[in-house]
């Protein structure tokens, strides 16, 4: 006698069928913030006809870049377990010492405004890593002090400071490749950078491992204070050369730039799926975020009928909306 055996059916687990479903649904639940961006461009392309010009897509790729570069910082010290307030004071400091610091040329337009956010994120690592202090406290005072110090260069209270239009610092925010913006370019390297700093580097684990258990992280040797002061200088940096390319394309310093972007670059990170607590975030996640944002504020501005009091409320409802299911969706997963 001869045993028989029959194909095997759709129904069975491994088939392919049944294989893609799962990864369909695995992806789902690990980056929901990027599902809903994309089922949201997807809704405004085909609801909006101007939002899938080319013109229009140029803008969001530029107005994202500059909120991207703060964020991309903000994503290091979130995950390593902190918080960083004071970047959107630093983020107009930045664009008014680049502005300032034009006179000079190409050169001085960056190194004046980077060398000083750097030092402004350095005292804030030194500060919370060496006495203990709390991240909230030592971040807000920097906040009040970089803003103070803007408007206390700027000449008699003028909320700019013009930059000549021949000089060649200009070229970083408003000059183009191929039709698109030089700051997308940048941010884009920016990004490559942070995610091989982040993943590939013995840093970025222990950014990681501070963040999920800073005790832990002390037990094994991991060098504690010296990163903490690495990520908020990192986060200095970053929020003053993200100042620096938008006074290049507002063509001037702004005193009034970046009152309350500090609560925007946290809202992209933590949507883009880093966690407030800290020990877990990707940077491409905060791209999706930083996009997604932009995306809505687009879709508001071509809805039109929308007052504009109530833009900001539909705007933060719509993020906490993403938010809740993310989490429902990370929940599901786990």
């Amino acid at each position: 006698m001869t045993a028989t055996t029959s194909p095997p059916t759709n129904s069975d687990p491994g088939t392919p069928a049944t294989t893609r479903g799962a990864l369909l649904a695995g992806l789902a639940q690990r980056q929901g913030a990027a599902v809903v961006l994309v089922l949201g461009v997807v809704v405004a392309w085909f609801s909006f006809p101007r939002f899938g010009s080319a013109d229009n897509l140029r803008d969001l790729a530029l107005q994202s870049s500059f909120l991207a570069v703060i964020a991309l910082g903000m994503t290091f010290v979130i995950i390593s377990g902190g918080i960083d307030l004071s970047v959107g004071s630093v983020y107009a400091l930045g664009g008014v010492l680049a502005a300032y610091g034009s006179q000079w040329g190409v050169l001085g337009a960056l190194v004046l405004p980077l060398a000083v956010c750097s030092l402004i994120g350095l005292i804030n690592g030194v500060l919370i890593a060496r006495t203990g202090m709390a991240p909230f406290i030592v971040t807000l005072a920097s906040l009040l002090f970089a803003r103070g110090l803007l408007l206390a260069i700027t000449t008699e209270g003028s909320t700019t400071y013009q930059i000549r239009p021949d000089s060649a610092f200009l070229q970083l925010g408003r000059g183009t490749i191929f039709g698109i913006g030089v700051p997308v370019y940048v941010t884009l390297i920016l990004f490559a950078l942070g995610g091989v700093l982040l993943r590939r580097t013995r840093f970025g684990q222990s950014v990681f491992a501070i963040g999920g258990a800073e005790n832990s992280a002390l037990l094994m040797g991991l060098p504690v204070a010296r990163t903490k002061i690495s990520v908020y200088t990192l986060s200095g940096l970053l929020a003053g050369f993200a100042g620096a390319m938008t006074a290049a394309y507002l063509q001037s310093g702004v005193t009034v730039l970046g009152v309350g972007t500090e609560l925007d670059a946290i809202a992209v990170v933590v949507i883009g799926g880093t966690l407030l607590t800290g020990g877990a975030g990707t940077i491409i996640g905060t791209l999706v975020g930083v996009l997604l944002r932009t995306v809505i504020q687009n879709v508001i501005n071509q809805i039109g009928t929308l007052d504009s009091n109530y833009q900001s409320v539909v705007s933060g409802a719509f993020l906490l909306v993403v938010v809740v299911i993310q989490r429902l969706l990370a929940r599901a997963r786990r």
